[in-house]
């Protein structure tokens, strides 16, 4: 098996999900193109074999094949294969590691791969799956939103409202602290009228946290089938989701002498399922399977780049496992900048690049998690 690098990897500030927001009058192909424009202005020319492109939400402004509509509205060669990947709030990484194993096997030199999601145009469940709303499926297999599972695993957990207010300060401080700081903000690129992120609060105080009320007791009522009657004591607000919101982002992944210096070679990638019940807990066992392929412990790893999908997500993360905080979401995360769902494991990869090369690390880990039992992970190692 070859070796396999990251060239690069961009990604766009994540811009409010309403009619006003900073990207919300580009089309998710124009926010690609653009990455892929930003990539070719970093890179030299490169002609990608594919466009592997993660978007949760495939309808609508989405719809029609995603990766094929920005290739086409990129102007990439005909040859360009493409594929759009829906696999939740991991799409992103997985389009990211499917690239990997085709240039490791040998079936492709160079590719693009990434993702986008446009909230603003495509809202979240805008595609009305019947899968959605499904009463006649067994009760685990039924869909249950990722809120109302974030509230179901922090009762699990015994993960408490204290806890999601520390964790979610956390992420608005440092994302306020880091915005602006050229090192760990080197692959954002500017898109549209935005060249900062523009869901950050940097308002938001302990005592805000506190005083602000759980935002999603009533689902359990709507949800009451799939949860066999179960209720649980509301923990999250509205300030321990992710903000939604529109971003892309875009790795150029490619075997050795593709003509750039590489960022990164990829050292380990995984994918893991899960229990569904236990809902936003598969990326833990994906971040398992990809440390013990690569042959190291979470204490190797100078960098960590761990998706907020909720705050109960790291919050459990950092109490279970033996990681740094220090080392953990150094220029915040999710909660405060925005979850742009078929995008994140581009955004957060591009983001973990710059924070090892800002702190001169070795070894790098990103971790994607999401609703119903997905999971993705990736680890790897700079190249000085």
């Amino acid at each position: 098996m070859t070796d396999v690098y990251l060239y690069d990897a961009v990604r766009t500030p994540r811009g409010k999900a309403r009619p006003d927001g900073g990207l919300a009058e580009l089309t998710p192909q124009e926010l690609v193109r653009q990455q892929a424009a930003a990539l070719t202005a970093r890179c030299g020319d490169f002609v990608p074999d594919a466009l592997l492109l993660g978007c949760v939400t495939q309808s609508g402004a989405q719809g029609g094949h995603m990766a094929m509509l920005a290739k086409l509205h990129a102007e990439l060669p005909d040859t360009t294969a493409t594929h759009s990947i829906n696999n939740y709030c991991a799409s992103g990484l997985s389009a990211i590691g499917q690239a990997v194993a085709k240039v490791a096997s040998g079936e492709a030199n160079c590719i693009l791969a990434g993702g986008v999601e446009s909230m603003s145009g495509t809202p979240f469940l805008s595609d009305r799956a019947a899968f959605y709303k499904n009463d006649e499926l067994p009760p685990r297999a039924r869909f249950v939103p990722p809120v109302l599972a974030a509230d179901r695993l922090a009762n699990a957990e015994g993960i408490t409202r204290a806890d999601l207010d520390a964790v979610a300060l956390a992420s608005q401080e440092k994302a306020s602290a880091t915005d602006t700081d050229a090192a760990l903000q080197q692959s954002r690129i500017a898109t549209g009228p935005l060249s900062g992120e523009e869901c950050i609060r940097p308002q938001t105080t302990a005592e805000s946290l506190a005083a602000a009320p759980p935002a999603f007791g009533e689902l359990q009522q709507q949800y009451a089938g799939a949860l066999e009657g179960a209720t649980f004591a509301p923990l999250h607000s509205i300030a321990h989701a992710p903000p939604v919101c529109d971003g892309a982002g875009l790795a150029l992944v490619g075997g050795a002498g593709l003509g750039p210096p590489p960022r990164a070679r990829v050292v380990a990638f995984a994918e893991s399922g899960g229990d569904p019940v236990a809902s936003l807990t598969a990326g833990f066992a994906a971040m398992d399977k990809a440390l013990a392929r690569a042959g190291l412990a979470l204490g190797d790893i100078d960098r960590i780049e761990f998706v907020e999908a909720f705050a109960v997500t790291i919050a459990k993360f950092l109490r279970d496992r033996d990681a740094d905080p220090a080392r953990v979401n150094v220029s915040g995360g999710h909660l405060a900048k925005g979850h742009p769902m078929g995008a994140s494991g581009a955004i957060l990869t591009s983001t973990l690049l710059d924070a090892l090369d800002a702190c001169g690390g070795r070894y790098g880990l990103v971790v994607l998690t999401g609703a119903m039992g997905v999971g993705a992970a990736m680890v790897v190692e700079r190249v000085a």
